[in-house]
């Protein structure tokens, strides 16, 4: 019998916001995104939550979440019954953390239709309210933030302290409770080996540099996610300050190298590296998430660059996020084995590129 064919316009296969390739320094700058720790008087920190009160702070958010007024239209999804998979594809969408997926309290998640928009529920704090927006956009993300954050608090009793501000399960939270991260697209400081003079230049002025999927991730695929570490006794202001100050420089700083890979000896070898991964990418019978993405990483700093033609952004986007395993797994409509997801990434990244030798 013949197997169904996936549905191309199913948006659960189309990258979100923070994967859109749009936006102002998009060619580096992949998406901008505020994160928000908040908690809710009269109930303990969720790691002290047990099992009938985390589902009582549960359902008593989802039924403020659900009262009229907010500046976004969101849909709640309760995470109890939802199976693994369907966790990690949120995961890999960025959507939900590693720690709310995993989590035996009652949680879930509200999401607006573009995905701009995510509220984890029982993560690590009460609330974990996330806004994101493609490309290098700190003053459009926090503007949004703030008016859902003004929503929020007219209608969710927030824990607040006038000597400390927003109380968080984890003291470094403390303050404003905000997290402004940019993730990068950095190949030209990776291949030149200067990324760890880039990412100490964020952490002189205590930012933290991550990987593709934030806190204990690697950075796969030359993505890294730069963002500040301390909210304690730092306002909204001075925390953008610093973090824009860092990721203006990275930014400047790739430019630079960019155009020094394009110029001289170094043009063929940067050249050489570019056709490299698409080669692999048109004839690779087997390929890992990780190959994967060094290849795509490759292709996208190729077509940014002019290097290779005939690919667009859209589509190197959707590749990015398809190779990841849950999502591949929904793709293909099946339950794969390791060996046999790296056979079928290969397959479908020729189909989705359209690569084919």
């Amino acid at each position: 019998m013949a197997k169904k064919r996936r549905d191309d316009k199913n948006p659960e296969f189309r990258p979100g916001a923070w994967l859109a390739g749009t936006g102002p320094d998009s060619d580096i700058a992949i998406c901008t995104r505020v994160r928000l720790a908040r908690n809710l008087q009269g109930f303990p920190f969720s790691p002290r939550l047990d099992g009938d009160e985390s589902e009582r702070l549960y359902q008593f958010v989802v039924e403020r979440l659900g009262r009229p007024g907010l500046p976004v239209q969101l849909q709640v999804v309760d995470l109890s019954p939802v199976d693994e998979l369907e966790r990690s594809m949120l995961v890999e969408r960025h959507l939900i953390s590693r720690e709310l997926a995993t989590s035996d309290r009652h949680t879930g998640v509200a999401i607006d239709q573009e995905e701009s928009v995510a509220i984890m529920v029982n993560e690590e704090d009460h609330l974990r309210v996330q806004v994101f927006a493609p490309g290098l956009q700190p003053g459009q993300v926090w503007e949004r933030t703030e008016r859902l954050d003004d929503a929020l608090m007219q209608r969710l009793p927030m824990a607040w302290s006038e000597e400390f501000g927003f109380l968080t399960s984890c003291p470094t939270n403390t303050g404003t409770g905000l997290r402004l991260s940019v993730m990068l697209h950095l190949p030209g400081l990776v291949w030149s080996e200067e990324i760890d003079k880039a990412t100490n230049v964020a952490q002189k002025i205590h930012l933290a540099v991550r990987g593709l999927y934030g806190e204990g991730s690697r950075a796969l695929g030359d993505f890294y996610q730069v963002s500040n570490q301390i909210t304690l006794g730092r306002d909204e202001g001075q925390i953008r300050g610093d973090v824009m100050l860092a990721v203006t420089r990275i930014v400047q700083w790739e430019r630079e190298v960019r155009d020094a890979l394009l110029r001289g000896a170094a043009r063929v070898r940067t050249l050489d590296r570019v056709h490299r991964a698409l080669g692999t990418l048109e004839r690779a019978q087997i390929l890992s998430s990780e190959e994967a993405l060094g290849c795509l990483s490759a292709l996208r700093f190729g077509m940014q660059t002019k290097l290779v033609d005939g690919f667009k952004v859209e589509a190197i986007n959707q590749a990015l996020l398809l190779s990841q395993p849950a999502h591949l797994q929904r793709w293909s409509r099946e339950k794969l084995t390791a060996e046999e997801r790296d056979q079928r990434r290969a397959q479908m990244l020729r189909d989705i590129l359209g690569c084919h030798p």
